[in-house]
């Protein structure tokens, strides 16, 4: 169940940077709200190594639940950047309604599974898990990121 909404969440991200591109982000929200797409993928991209790396407890629960809401707080002043810009369409918003609620089902199954403890213990994913996660991650967030980045940048006045 966990792949099939990582594998939502990744494609809902993809549709995302794909309306960036068609309405022009460089020339309308331009550098800032790609600025704050990065600190959105910064910060679950930070919550996914806590994820490969710790244990299932409630303390990683509770790490990712304040990765979670920093993420919902960048997504929010990202809309802010947006608003006014005539940029973001009906299907652009319905994207995001699950780039909004992904990470917070994925805090509530790390927590349904998890160990008592509030500690936070070592124990990494195998290999195969972390190319599972990371590469389409990167492929389908990072690699648009950084080509909207790019392109914001080079019309950015100088």
């Amino acid at each position: 169940m966990m792949a099939g909404l990582y594998a939502l969440w990744l494609t809902a991200g993809a549709l995302d940077f794909h309306f960036h591109r068609r309405t022009c982000i460089a020339q309308t929200s331009g550098l800032r709200e790609s600025v704050l797409h990065g600190l959105q993928l910064g910060i679950i991209g930070g919550a996914a190594l806590l994820w490969l790396t710790l244990a299932p407890t409630r303390g990683l629960a509770a790490a990712l639940a304040l990765a979670a809401g920093l993420h919902a707080l960048a997504g929010y002043m990202d809309t802010v950047s947006a608003d006014g810009r005539r940029r973001i369409s009906p299907a652009e918003q319905h994207v995001h309604s699950v780039l909004d609620v992904a990470p917070w089902l994925f805090v509530a199954w790390v927590a349904a599974g998890s160990q008592d403890a509030w500690g936070l213990t070592w124990q990494p994913a195998p290999l195969v898990i972390w190319l599972g996660v990371l590469a389409p991650a990167i492929v389908l967030a990072g690699l648009p990121w950084l080509a909207e980045l790019r392109r914001c940048l080079q019309a950015a006045p100088n």
